[in-house]
């Protein structure tokens, strides 16, 4: 991430900060060795001839002339010594407090000088934390609107298959993968005592059985109940989704029997409204068991 240069004024504010909070050279040493990542260059200074101010000065500026190494490092001395607010250790060299008035002066004038520059780089922080979750929503995006194109172009292929029953399990299949794709839970078909379940699924905290024909003519009546005899069998707040690719009879829509209570319906031109990208799956499923909950109509056309 590009940072804006520091600034002279906060240059010599850190060097005078750095020479006042300690008193004897090998403490000060020892805390800039320690806050920094590239400490190696803390053993190229003299700290025992020159005057401590002196060596700070060399320090940092090789620093400040390699700042493609060292920037960050900068950045935190900058930040640690202007959080500098313990100076109980200069007690025992402060006969008259002149010691602890200078340091905590010159941390002061550091935090002053340095303040909005602090804030600039958290608002660049800031902004490439959301330019990167964008990029992810981006990437994201297009992973799915790829995936949903792939899965239509198999919903077309099996279209053209003539085997019914290959047909079918050619569309439980797609269906796992569309409901995978919503992060709806689905689970694949199973048996239990007896019965053919063609897949299940979650959709908000409630469990769905689901029942999938593509046979070239209209569910009847007869085979929603058989679905519904089903769905009772379950858990009370078990519900039931059953796609029909070609449609429903009118006497199935309907019709008034308590076995169809618990489902709603879908079939392939609400399916074709998901692979299009019109709506989301979730979504038609929520508009469905809303409009059924509130009229007791198991089939809603979405498309008009």
């Amino acid at each position: 991430m590009a940072l804006q240069k520091i600034s002279t004024q906060a240059i010599i504010a850190l060097k005078d900060a750095l020479s006042n909070i300690y008193w004897r050279k090998k403490d000060l040493r020892q805390f800039i060795e320690l806050t920094i990542e590239n400490s190696a260059i803390v053993s190229t200074i003299d700290w025992q001839e020159p005057l401590k101010q002196e060596s700070v000065s060399i320090l940092i500026d090789r620093m400040i002339a390699r700042q493609d190494l060292f920037q960050n490092d900068l950045l935190k001395l900058i930040q640690e010594t202007g959080n500098f607010n313990d100076f109980s250790h200069l007690d025992y060299f402060d006969k008259d407090g002149n010691l602890k008035k200078r340091a905590k002066e010159s941390v002061t004038k550091l935090r002053n000088q340095t303040k909005g520059y602090f804030d600039a780089i958290e608002e660049l922080k800031k902004a490439e934390e959301r330019r990167e979750i964008n990029i992810e929503k981006v990437k994201t995006t297009m992973y799915f609107t790829q995936k949903l194109e792939e899965l239509k172009s198999k919903f077309f292929e099996i279209a053209i298959n003539t085997d019914n029953q290959k047909r079918g399990f050619q569309l439980e299949k797609l269906l796992n993968e569309l409901f995978l794709l919503f992060e709806l839970s689905p689970k694949s078909s199973f048996k239990i005592s007896g019965e053919q379940i063609d897949g299940a699924f979650t959709f908000d905290s409630s469990d769905f059985l689901l029942e999938a024909k593509w046979q070239k003519k209209l569910v009847t009546a007869s085979e929603l109940y058989a679905f519904g005899g089903k769905i009772t069998n379950k858990l009370k707040n078990t519900l039931g989704l059953f796609i029909s690719i070609d449609g429903f009879s009118k006497d199935g829509i309907e019709t008034n029997n308590p076995l169809t209570k618990q489902m709603i319906l879908m079939d392939g031109e609400d399916l074709m409204m998901v692979f299009d990208g019109r709506i989301r799956l979730n979504e038609i499923i929520l508009l469905k068991r809303q409009h059924a909950s509130q009229t007791g109509e198991i089939f809603y056309k979405l498309r008009k």
